[in-house]
């Protein structure tokens, strides 16, 4: 596999919360305020900026600041390349590298 597995990890780790599963699957129908998320849960607001903080160093949403507002969007590009990473990883392969471990 020509990926690097290291650049996988943290939006791998990202997506293993539910609340932060929720988040991108609301994300997946366009950008919106950190209020409207919000009010979605029933979690604080410091708990809402701590996992999209872990979001957006994962690069898998995009944050950008309107006046007082956050708001958020999903990452396409990161989209599209964990997708593609994902799909490859799991693929059947005729080069298995399991059989370097028999």
């Amino acid at each position: 596999m020509k990926y690097s597995y290291a650049e996988y990890v943290l939006p791998i780790k990202a997506l293993g919360d539910e609340t932060r599963l929720r988040i991108i699957d609301m994300l997946s129908c366009g950008e919106m305020c950190a209020c409207n998320i919000l009010e979605a849960f029933d979690i604080t607001q410091p708990t809402l900026s701590y996992h999209m903080k872990i979001l957006t160093e994962s690069g898998l949403i995009n944050a950008r600041r309107d006046g007082a507002w956050m708001r958020y969007s999903l990452n396409e590009e990161k989209k599209n390349e964990l997708q593609i990473f994902l799909e490859k990883l799991m693929e059947n392969k005729k080069e298995c590298i399991c059989k370097e471990y028999l």
